[in-house]
């Protein structure tokens, strides 16, 4: 077989896989309610709670069919007890996100907003829960992806326990990146999709979190069939299976990924995507790009950059640029800021960011962009 192409993927996700990864979806046909291909679900549901630390009495992992946004759907409409309220922590994009979930299903909530360029206020968070004693939710992301933010989320999770409240996290572009302790980050449910911290493939999702919660749940109102936690909880626990059909060769892969994580060892997997981070950094300090999170509230996983005042600059014809030689950079997620986004998750190292920039500056010479970048303030 020829070699695959090689891609390097600066977008928050999917992210650059290994070629086993990819190669790992060429099975032998299989129905997936076979006892063999439950095996593989229930070690990878064992699997996902080793990542985060879990003691597998007390949590457990819910795969779901579907992207990272499932997750927000499923924990946001399936943990919520009739007559109360959701505490939505909300300094990004991904937090909006659940924001319109619950308006979607018109449940009870608080959209709790801070700037997207500055840490939630943890004096508000309290008051706030002090104030709504029917708050029974707080919800927040860890990583913003718009922006690269790392959200305080141990001291945000106890003051949701101090108030009676559970907590959940989306974890969608930290899980398998950057290290997490389920039970010291007081968290109750996180979240993450195949194709992010796990380097696998795009339609597979899934839920970690507390068992005992999860079946309380069965007694909260049925917001929706497809994306109910307990339902799906409740038919692994008795079957081994997915409820409805799982994406057979996607799961294979997350198998083959998940080999390659536990291989790997989160420590030096983190100080991989942590010299990726870095050298995305260097990198755009040295073009003279400014970013919109100072350093010491970057997530380590995201570097969202913004525009130079330059007439010549154009995202599109810089992405092209980029683009027909293997490297992807992504658009912002600001509505206030024009940015781009540069991301350091996948199977790549600093030597992949130190060749992109090489590409990168050629593409806005190329534009007749000012190198050092210029801003006009």
């Amino acid at each position: 077989m020829d070699k695959i192409k090689r891609n390097i993927l600066l977008n928050p996700g999917p992210s650059t896989t290994t070629d086993t990864v990819k190669m790992a979806q060429v099975v032998p046909d299989i129905c997936p309610r076979e006892k063999e291909f439950g095996d593989i679900m229930r070690k990878m549901r064992t699997d996902l709670v080793k990542i985060v630390h879990g003691d597998p009495q007390k949590y457990t992992s819910v795969l779901f069919c579907g992207s990272g946004t499932i997750n927000l759907d499923v924990c946001i409409n399936s943990l919520l007890p009739e007559d109360k309220k959701i505490l939505v922590v909300n300094n990004g994009a991904y937090s909006t996100r659940a924001v319109e979930i619950c308006q979607y299903y018109g449940l009870p909530f608080i959209d709790l907003k801070f700037p997207v360029d500055r840490l939630p206020d943890l004096e508000t968070v309290e008051s706030t829960l002090k104030e709504n004693p029917d708050i029974a939710v707080v919800y927040t992301t860890h990583n913003e992806t718009g922006t690269g933010i790392l959200n305080p989320v141990r001291e945000i999770g106890a003051l949701a326990h101090k108030y009676g409240a559970i907590f959940i996290v989306d974890t969608t572009s930290t899980l398998a990146m950057r290290p997490i302790d389920i039970e010291k980050d007081n968290i109750d449910f996180c979240m993450a999709s195949a194709q992010k911290g796990l380097m696998a493939m795009t339609g597979l999702s899934f839920i970690i979190g507390n068992r005992r919660i999860i079946e309380e749940s069965a007694n909260y109102p049925k917001r929706s069939y497809y994306c109910n936690l307990f339902l799906q909880y409740d038919f692994f626990e008795k079957t081994g299976e997915m409820h409805f059909t799982p994406p057979v060769q996607t799961v294979y892969s997350a198998k083959q990924a998940l080999e390659e994580y536990f291989a790997e060892g989160e420590e030096n997997k983190w100080a991989r995507h942590t010299r990726v981070f870095n050298a995305i950094n260097e990198g755009l300090d040295r073009l003279g790009f400014r970013q919109v999170i100072k350093p010491e509230w970057r997530a380590g996983l995201v570097s969202s950059a913004i525009y130079p005042d330059d007439p010549n600059w154009s995202f599109e014809a810089v992405h092209a640029y980029c683009y027909e030689r293997g490297f992807t950079i992504y658009p912002g997620k600001i509505s206030t800021t024009n940015t781009f986004r540069l991301c350091a998750l996948g199977a790549i190292d600093e030597e992949d960011i130190h060749d992109f920039f090489k590409v990168f500056e050629e593409a806005l010479k190329s534009r007749n962009i000012a190198v050092p970048v210029i801003y006009k303030d």
